[in-house]
């Protein structure tokens, strides 16, 4: 059986996120994305478990299920901040085998701090301090790092992170076997720090939309849906059988820049400004795109034995809003364009990874037909992100539809 997971997500109860987040939407959303297993995200936080107990039924493979027989995984995210040479603050992904292990968690947490406010809580206690209480709950408890390249929050990130993963996890990185990639990187890019881990990803989506979760996703192949098997497939990488990534230029910390003055630059015309923005004198934030040149061991290309295969793609939405010039991904328009594509191909992955230009032209515009094929073969052209901003598709005016037709004047 093919599973493709989004393991990274929130609930309503996180900080900057949807407080129209249920666990229906997302089973809703993640079945029109073409996803076929979610984390319950934020399991920790008080009234999100209640919702989870009562809506989903765990099974002895440690997998829940909602009433429309959709699976879930018992994860959530964490956020600790400490000082370790440094102000330190890295964001890691946590997963229990089932509910029993789930509450020991929640308790051994709770005596680390509250648990109520935010569905991503803060602690005070180091990523290796973190490890060894979890392990002493149980050793199924699966530990990987969110995010690893972003400037804030991720584990090899330019303001607060760490040079690999002996630094951050001391003794404890032995108990480390994957790390997540984040949108502003690609599993090619990782592969140059020769770390001796897997590569999964996700979406971290903060709503349940289409053109959020499962931006990012993880492919697993087996033949029964357990936790025992995603976790054995993410530890050892048998049965991992390839990532969905968005282009590492569309992530919000790919090049360096500075937000307030609009300015971004490659790390090559980083290193030339000292890493000070030119427009007001302020440090840069610098991206990932600097960051993995600053910690790789092998120069670009470098591909190891048993790297996993990989494929980039930008949301539909996004693809349907810049062919027709919309601002608004949620707008009328790209829903009803949307919608028709989902009808006709049955879910977004299948759209963006498989449907042939012929039979697409049959249902949308050329031009629309042209740029997904585009989009699959990393093609598109693409304005990167920095600094917290996302990167931006470019189109030329050949491949945009200008005029405000209704769909029945295709």
């Amino acid at each position: 059986m093919e599973v493709i997971s989004d393991l990274q997500l929130h609930s309503r109860f996180a900080r900057a996120c949807s407080k129209y987040i249920t666990l229906d939407n997302l089973e809703k959303y993640a079945r029109i994305k073409g996803l076929n297993l979610l984390s319950t995200a934020d399991f920790q936080h008080p009234i999100w478990n209640k919702e989870i107990k009562k809506n989903l039924k765990e099974d002895e493979n440690g997998i829940l299920w909602s009433k429309n027989k959709f699976p879930f995984l018992w994860g959530s995210e964490i956020s600790l901040m400490y000082s370790d040479g440094g102000r330190r603050a890295v964001h890691l992904l946590m997963f229990a085998p089932n509910g029993e292990i789930a509450d020991q968690m929640i308790d051994a947490l709770s005596k680390k701090g509250r648990l109520d406010y935010d569905g991503r809580p803060i602690f005070g206690m180091s990523c290796s301090e973190f490890v060894e209480l979890m392990k002493e709950i149980d050793e199924k408890i699966e530990i990987i790092p969110a995010h690893c390249l972003t400037s804030f929050f991720g584990l090899y990130g330019s303001k607060s992170g760490f040079d690999s993963l002996s630094d951050c996890f001391k003794d404890q990185a032995k108990n480390i076997y994957a790390v997540e990639s984040g949108m502003s990187a690609t599993p090619s890019m990782l592969w140059r720090l020769k770390e001796d881990v897997n590569i999964v990803s996700f979406s971290d989506a903060h709503s349940f939309w289409p053109w959020r979760i499962g931006r990012e996703a993880t492919v697993f192949d087996m033949k029964e849906l357990s936790y025992e098997n995603i976790m054995k497939a993410i530890r050892t990488g048998v049965g991992l059988t390839k990532t969905v990534e968005v282009f590492p230029q569309y992530g919000k910390y790919h090049e360096d820049g500075h937000r307030n003055c609009d300015f971004f630059c490659n790390y090559e015309e980083s290193k030339k400004l000292n890493g000070i923005c030119p427009k007001c004198g302020k440090e840069l934030t610098i991206g990932v795109e600097y960051r993995i040149e600053e910690l790789a061991k092998e120069s670009k290309g470098y591909k190891p034995d048993n790297a996993k295969d990989y494929v980039e793609a930008i949301p539909l939405h996004e693809l349907i809003a810049a062919v027709y010039d919309i601002k608004q991904l949620s707008s009328k328009k790209v829903w009803e364009i949307y919608n028709l594509l989902i009808k006709n191909f049955g879910n977004e992955f299948n759209v963006l990874l498989n449907a042939a230009f012929d039979d697409l032209k049959k249902v949308i515009h050329e031009k629309l037909a042209m740029v997904i094929i585009k989009n699959r073969e990393g093609k598109l052209s693409i304005n990167p992100g920095f600094d917290g901003v996302y990167g931006k598709i470019v189109l030329d005016n050949n491949e945009k539809i200008v005029s405000q037709k209704s769909l029945g004047d295709f």
